[in-house]
């Protein structure tokens, strides 16, 4: 049977992971299914079919095993987040957070993710004991997630005023983030508007950042002289995505600045490396025979 891969996620915004099909007929985009994976029967949505799949990882496609229907949906796993918030707090656990609950499809695993204030590891294997007490059916899993993750299952508003962020609309995964992309886009540092509401750097500094750097490399940097159409001038500004620079100049009477784009500059440490080497007196004046046109050097005393 040929098959029929599909492109397959377990949270609103995860990773896709392939499937085959080829035994559900009339599949479409949108639609639950339940498969197998190594965390047990999970309830998926169908996000895209895949016409050129790569090499299945281990040999061979998992199998999708059926449509969901609409009682595979009413998993309880509201309830059994709340119930492990309150055995948590009567724990007294300092700096922990149950964020979400997870069931798999077959009930047979249920996984509380949280998450804490310090990077020190905490033990919560009372907690885990209990919440195994509550529900003996299943085999529960406790699992530590990142500031960024807890931004990213909570959702809410973006510091840019999207109703949604970006983390929780459309990223499945993180990219690593430093201050030096903020730098290099001349954001401000203040951590006020270079951190998102993970307490981390904000997610959109990592959207341009290549194109800055392409564009700075092929614009001057500030405080080099260069040469205009006006004259020459120092540049104390660059605008990377405008392709341009300000460029300020000092005459007696005062200073001024005019922004200029990249094709009418020239370097003007080049052009005076040739005005010097114009200049310069041939080495070969002493010896005779030179037609070069430049006057002799002086004689030597």
């Amino acid at each position: 049977m040929q098959p029929s891969i599909y492109g397959i996620r377990f949270s609103k915004v995860g990773k896709l992971y392939h499937f085959d099909a080829a035994n559900v007929p009339d599949l479409k985009v949108g639609e639950y299914v339940v498969v197998e994976t190594s965390r047990g029967r999970q309830l998926g949505e169908v996000i895209q079919t895949v016409e050129n799949p790569p090499a299945p990882p281990e040999g061979t496609w998992k199998a999708v095993e059926r449509k969901a229907t609409p009682g595979d949906l009413l998993l309880k796993q509201t309830e059994a987040m709340i119930n492990c918030r309150a055995r948590a707090s009567e724990l007294q656990i300092p700096g922990v957070k149950i964020v979400a609950a997870e069931y798999s499809y077959d009930g047979s695993r249920l996984t509380f993710m949280f998450s804490t204030e310090t990077e020190d590891k905490v033990d919560l294997k009372s907690l885990r004991k209990d919440m195994q007490k509550l529900y003996p059916q299943t085999q529960v899993e406790m699992r530590q997630i990142g500031p960024r993750d807890v931004a990213k299952i909570l959702g809410g508003m973006g510091a840019c005023g999207l109703e949604t962020r970006c983390c929780s609309k459309f990223l499945t995964e993180f990219s690593p983030i430093s201050i030096k992309m903020a730098k290099e886009q001349g954001i401000s540092l203040t951590p006020t508007e270079i951190t998102g509401m993970c307490g981390r750097l904000r997610c959109c500094l990592v959207y341009e950042y290549e194109q800055y750097v392409a564009a700075r490399k092929e614009l001057p940097k500030r405080n080099k002289r260069v040469v205009t159409p006006d004259g020459e001038g120092k540049v104390v500004d660059v605008y990377p995505l405008r392709n341009a620079v300000m460029v300020e100049f000092e005459t007696q009477e005062a200073r001024t600045r005019r922004e200029y784009s990249r094709e009418v500059l020239e370097p003007w440490d080049e052009l005076e490396a040739l005005r010097r080497k114009a200049e310069a007196p041939c080495d070969r004046h002493e010896g005779g025979g030179c037609d070069c046109g430049k006057n002799e050097k002086p004689e030597k005393k």
